[in-house]
This record gives C-alpha cells, structure tokens and sequence, in this order.
C-alpha cells in the first residue's frame, strides 16, 4: 500500500511539475520578443499605402475581419472551428475597441507570431502562413492599415467552451505545428515560381482550406490534397487529373482567380469569398505565379474508383431528376453555361471523395461571385424544401459517375446529416 501511495505521489508529483513548466514556459513565449522590421522598410507615403492595400488583398485580410454588409474590418466575423466559435477581431483604428494603439512591432508580433495583446492568438487567424511573409510586405500592410478609419465596436473573440479558451495551451500547439519563419526561395526554380510559392504558402494561406487538418487541428503532410470545413470541402490544388487540377489550362486558373468562374467551374461559399476579396485584385503576373506553382507540384495520388453502373437504380433515379430538376441549366450533357453555370463532366469538386460542398450547394443554394470581370453571376437556388433526401442522394450519385466522372455515391444518411448540420429545411414541411 505504501508503495502505491509512492508511485501516485511521484505520478501527480512530475504532473504538477511538468504543467507549472509547460506555463512557464508559454508565459515566456507570449512576453518573446521579435526582430524589429527596419525602420527604412516602414514609413507613410501614398505609394507604401497602395503597396499595403495590394498585401492586404493578397492576405484576403477582408474576408474574415468584415461581417457581410457592415463596416470593412471591423470585425466579428464567426469562424466555425471544430472546437466552437471565433470571432475576428476589430483591425480598424479605433484605439479602444481596434487597433488604433498599437505599434507596428505589435501588429508584427500578432500577424506573423500568432501573439496579440491578450496572448496567444488561435490559427484560425492564419498566422502559420503569414510567418512567411516578408518584412516589406509587413511594413506595407501596417501603412495602409494605419489608414482605416476607426470604429468603436468591441468584438468577444474567443468563445471557445473550456479548456479550448484558455489561449496558453496555444503554446503547445505552436510547438507541434507552427514553424515560425519567413518564406526562403527555392534553389533550382524559376522566379515565377518561387513568388507563386510565397503566395500560395504565405499571405494567400491556401492551405487553411485546401489542406487537410488533424484532431488538433494541424495540417495534415498532405498538402494542397483538399480539406473539408464548415460544411465545404476545398477540393484538391495538385496537378492530379481526377480530383485535382490537371485538367486545368493556365488560362482556366488565371480566369477562375480572376473572376470566380471558367469552363467548368464556379465558386461559392468561402471560395467565393476569397475571389471577391483578394485572387481578383491580384495581378496578371501574380495570377501566372500561383498558376505556375500549382501545376508543377506533386500530383496527388488518389485514384479513381471505379464508375457506378448506370443501370444501378440510384442511377436510374438520379437520371429522372436530373432531367427534371437541373437540366435546364446544366445541360443534358452536364457542360453547363461557360463562365456562369458550372459543368459536372470533368469536374474536381464533383469528383472529389467528399461531397460535402455539392450538399451544401444544392440543399442551401448559392450566391454567384459578383466580380469587375463577372458582374452578373447567376445563383443556384436551394432545393432543400423541394427535393427528398433519397431524390438528392440519387442525383448527385448519378451526377458523380456520368459524362466520364466516377466517384463514390451520395446516401439518404449523408443528405440526413448535412441537411441537419447546415440548419436546411425538411422537404415536408412545404
């Protein structure tokens, strides 16, 4: 009995002592100090603020910082995380309620260091990526964020349930996940290149969606290899022909950036939002880079499965409302309206393992992007009040292995289960 009392002694004995490290030792993270931005790089001037309005596109700092239809980066946006919910802070420059008194080492300190005033900041703000970036681009960012008229709106940011609200665990989680250092050029590749490299992997943050995450909330090795979040599945960015973009001509990126739709594709949800925010501000030249370093990396290795028989009675039902219900803008043979209605022949997010965004789309709908080279995007109206879950599972299920496509099919349980967690209306209750 003695010897029991010693052992849970030494096992709560090296507990306590290995928690009151742990706070040491992210107490000393957060009062960590950074190398100072040269004070050359920083200043004022119109050109500097023009730089620093471009590296805020670039950064789609707009996105989640502005709540649709309020005041620009004022904040309380909702981030859906699996943990709960984040609400972006205010960034105007209010000096109370933003970031108004704040000195540019603090702004550095927040957006490359995942450190804000009030500690550790959480990586929906994608502060990995942003590490990346460069000290002139930091320093022109602070120029043009210096000029963002003030609003007083106090924004509760973190909301997160115990133990997720107690930001110093955050420590533990840079420890496992975050490498804090900026972007260094390839050796062996083009300059176009090596700028599309820092684009994609810094201030463009495309993995936060495009990347798988694990149980913690980190990403996944594989990269660029499609990710799904709040009811959205970014699909996969390598050169792979199926799920991927290797059917995808440079043309067909730059335009989709561009605009927010091509040959084939339209985009919605966050997607959507990132087009109308940052990739159509983007110059051609970067357009060319992130293009050219999306079809030189790796090509994912998932393989296509196997089409489903059309003579499967899924099939047979998916055929019957395919015809009555979305033929008549997507084509009996599925190319849709070039630049507006997107195609399901040789689509990637058609293809892709999850359906999750083609669920969301047709159960909630959704907005066409409203660009300057795409002004009139059409909307796809919901159908959850319409359509019984069987009769969407059917329909996506054909849709997913016609015209050449082959995927795995749509159950009732899976439209069961999004109509429930994305709030959508039952059929009957029309």
């Amino acid at each position: 009995m003695k010897k029991i009392k010693t052992i849970v002694a030494t096992v709560v004995g090296c507990g306590v002592i290995g928690f009151v490290g742990f706070l040491t030792y992210a107490k000393n993270g957060e009062n960590r100090t950074f190398p100072a931005i040269q004070v050359e790089l920083a200043g004022s001037s119109a050109a500097q603020v023009e730089r620093g309005k471009y590296v805020a596109a670039m950064g789609d700092c707009a996105a989640c910082h502005t709540v649709p239809g309020k005041t620009i980066y004022a904040g309380g946006y909702k981030l859906q995380t699996p943990f709960g919910v984040i609400k972006a802070s205010n960034i105007t420059q209010d000096k109370e309620t933003g970031i108004g008194s704040w000195t540019l080492e603090e702004f550095d300190k927040a957006v490359r260091h995942g450190i804000g005033r009030d500690g550790y900041l959480y990586p929906a703000m994608p502060y990995p990526a942003y590490a990346k970036m460069t000290d002139q681009d930091m320093a022109d960012l602070w120029a043009y964020m210096r000029t963002i008229a003030p609003v007083k709106q106090v924004v509760v940011e973190n909301e997160l349930p115990f133990p997720f609200n107690q930001r110093f665990l955050l420590a533990g989680w840079n420890l496992l996940f975050f490498q804090d250092k900026q972007f260094t050029p390839v050796p062996g590749v083009t300059a176009l290149i090596n700028r599309g490299d820092y684009l994609v992997n810094g201030p463009g943050h495309c993995a936060a969606c495009h990347t798988g995450k694990n149980l913690l909330g980190g990403d996944v090795p594989a990269a660029l290899q499609g990710g799904t979040l709040q009811g959205w599945h970014a699909p996969d960015l390598t050169p792979n022909q199926h799920v991927g973009l290797g059917r995808w001509t440079t043309d067909a990126i730059l335009t989709y950036l561009k605009t927010g739709a091509n040959h084939q594709a339209v985009a919605s949800g966050p997607m959507m939002e990132a087009v109308e925010n940052s990739t159509q501000y983007l110059t051609e030249g970067d357009l060319q880079a992130i293009a050219a370093y999306l079809k030189q990396i790796p090509a994912s290795k998932e393989v296509r499965p196997a089409a489903i028989a059309a003579t499967d009675p899924r099939m047979v039902t998916g055929k019957r409302v395919m015809q009555t219900q979305c033929e008549a803008c997507h084509r009996a043979d599925g190319t849709g309206v070039r630049n507006m209605i997107p195609a399901f022949a040789g689509s990637a997010q058609v293809n892709a393992i999850d359906p999750s965004s083609l669920l969301n789309v047709v159960l909630m709908g959704a907005e066409g992007p409203v660009t300057e080279g795409n002004p009139t995007g059409a909307g796809m109206p919901r159908f959850d009040w319409k359509m019984a879950d069987e009769d969407i599972a059917a329909v996506l299920t054909y849709i997913r292995n016609s015209w050449g496509n082959s995927a795995l099919g749509v159950s009732t349980s899976d439209v069961k289960t999004a109509r429930e967690q994305l709030g959508a209306d039952h059929w009957l209750n029309h």
